[in-house]
C-alpha cells in the first residue's frame, strides 16, 4: 500500500521548498489521507487506467491515485512543485507508473499517452476551463472525478430549468452525463479555503453527440443564449442570429418555442440550433 502525505509532512515538504499556496495559482492542498482515499474510490477506477491529474501540487491525490490505478500522468504548473513531486513518488510509490508534465494545463495539447480518465483537485479559478478543455483535446478520456468549488459542481452538473443551469452545465453535457458525487469539508485543505467543495464525477456519452465543427457552432449558440438569460431566446439569439426575426425563424425551425429561455433548452436542443446554422 502506497503511504500517503498528512498535514506535517505537507507542511514541512512547503516549508523546505519555500512554497506559500498562492490563490492567484489556486493552490489549495489536501492534507488528510482518508479524504484521499474517499476521493480516489468515487473516481471509480477500475485499476486498469491511465488517469492524468492536473495540479498535484506536493503529490497528495498522485499517491492516492498511484494505488489505484495502472499509470498516472500529472500536470504541473508551478516548477518548484514539480521538481520535488518525482522524489516524493519515488519515495511513498517506488515503482510505480508516474509521468509528469510541466505545462499550463489551458494550453496542453499532447500528453506522452492516452488518458483514459481525469481525477484532479482543480484549482477554483480556472476549474470549468480546464476541465473542458481536456475533454476537448483528449478524447480517450472515460470518466472522472473533479473536487471543486461547491457552487461550481452544482452549477456543472445542474439539469434545464434551474437557476445554477447554464454555460458550465450544458457545454459539460455535450460531452458526457455528470453528477455530484460528495462534499469536502473546509478543514481538510491547507490553507483552509473561505469557500466549500464538492466532488463531481462525469461519464462521456457513448457516441459523440457531433463533430468538432457541430460543437463549436453548439457552444456559440450556448454562449449566446446565456449571454441575456432573462431574455427570451428571440431576444438572446438575437446578435448570434444576425436580428430578432432571423433568430426567431431558426428557433422555429429548430423545434422550438422563440418566447422560452435559455435555462429550458437540453443539450439536445442547443445541437438542434447549431444544425439550423
Amino acid at each position: 500500500m502506497v503511504t500517503l502525505l498528512g498535514g506535517a509532512e505537507i507542511r514541512e515538504l512547503a516549508a523546505r521548498l519555500n512554497v506559500n499556496p498562492t490563490k492567484k495559482l489556486g493552490q489549495n492542498f489536501v492534507t488528510d489521507p482518508n479524504t484521499i482515499r474517499r476521493i480516489v474510490q468515487a473516481a471509480k477506477l477500475s485499476g486498469n487506467e491511465t488517469v492524468v491529474e492536473i495540479g498535484p501540487g506536493l503529490g497528495s491525490l498522485t499517491l492516492g491515485l498511484l494505488e489505484a490505478a495502472a499509470a498516472v500522468i500529472a500536470v504541473e504548473i508551478d516548477p518548484r512543485l514539480a521538481a520535488e513531486l518525482p522524489a516524493t513518488v519515488a519515495r511513498h510509490a517506488a515503482g510505480t507508473n508516474f509521468q509528469l508534465i510541466v505545462q499550463d494545463a489551458l494550453t496542453i495539447e499532447q500528453l506522452p499517452s492516452a488518458p483514459d480518465a481525469l481525477v484532479a483537485n482543480l484549482p477554483y479559478n480556472i476549474s470549468v476551463p480546464v476541465l473542458l478543455h481536456f475533454l476537448q483535446t483528449f478524447a480517450s478520456i472515460r470518466s472522472g472525478l473533479v473536487l471543486v468549488q461547491a457552487e461550481v459542481a452544482h452549477r456543472l452538473v445542474a439539469t434545464p430549468g434551474g437557476k445554477e443551469y447554464g454555460v458550465p452545465s450544458a457545454k459539460l453535457a455535450w460531452y458526457g452525463s455528470s453528477s455530484l458525487a460528495g462534499n469536502i469539508g473546509r478543514n481538510i485543505f491547507w490553507p483552509v479555503p473561505n469557500v466549500d467543495s464538492a466532488l463531481v464525477y462525469f461519464s462521456r456519452h457513448d457516441e459523440p453527440l457531433g463533430t468538432s465543427a457541430l460543437r463549436k457552432a453548439t457552444f456559440a449558440a450556448i454562449d449566446a443564449g446565456f449571454s441575456q438569460r432573462r431574455k427570451t431566446l428571440r431576444q438572446a439569439l438575437a446578435t448570434w442570429a444576425g436580428s430578432p426575426a432571423a433568430a426567431e425563424a431558426k428557433i422555429v425551425a429548430a423545434g422550438l418555442n422563440p418566447q422560452s429561455r435559455a435555462e429550458e433548452l437540453s443539450i439536445h436542443d442547443f445541437v438542434s440550433l447549431a444544425k439550423v446554422v
